[in-house]
């Protein structure tokens, strides 16, 4: 038996965190009318095409870091409350089953991984910042954007509200306590 169409379109969670709407929203618009006007609220990897709810509408589609971590605190307050008893199906459709803590660790990994290196010692973080840093000698320099595109980690504003992505650093002390920082990529 075939995953469902959402499960393969890439659905909320991505390599990288969970995006703001779920890629399946790319091929099948959500879409409402109102007093004879349409709306249509679509999965948009980077900037919204349109001004439908004023100025500036990108959360529809890419990871925006401090929603993450707020969902991060939320599953593991829960995980407090309901204890290892409880668990949900992580990801979706896969069949493993994880206490709220262990998805907590999982979405803090992916969002960990946006500066780790991977196999080619490089920090996917580097392919949002548009060519600004030297590999050779600012490798260990980082840039915190507010929100990235959750399939190719371009950044998708500038880093001038660094404050919510560098909540990175409260994740990576938390997982090494923890003890359940990823590396694998």
């Amino acid at each position: 038996m075939s995953a469902p169409a959402h499960a393969r379109s890439g659905g909320i969670l991505s390599d990288y965190g969970i995006r703001s709407v779920s890629k399946y929203h790319r091929d099948h618009p959500y879409r409402l009318t109102v007093q004879g006007e349409e709306k249509i609220v679509n999965y948009e990897p980077a900037a919204s095409q349109t001004g439908i709810f004023g100025g500036n509408s990108n959360w529809r589609g890419p990871v925006w870091f401090p929603i993450n971590y707020l969902l991060i605190e939320s599953l593991q307050q829960f995980h407090h409350y309901y204890g290892d008893e409880f668990k949900v199906e992580c990801p979706t459709r896969s069949g493993t089953y994880l206490t709220l803590k262990e998805v907590a660790n999982e979405l803090s990994n992916r969002l960990i991984k946006l500066w780790l290196r991977n196999e080619k010692a490089e920090r996917p973080f580097l392919r949002a910042s548009a060519g600004a840093f030297n590999p050779e000698t600012d490798s260990e320099l980082c840039w915190f954007h507010e929100y990235l595109m959750a399939t190719t980690v371009v950044a998708l504003a500038l880093p001038t509200k660094p404050v919510g992505t560098a909540l990175v650093a409260k994740l990576i002390q938390q997982q090494g306590e923890f003890g359940t920082i990823s590396h694998s990529g």
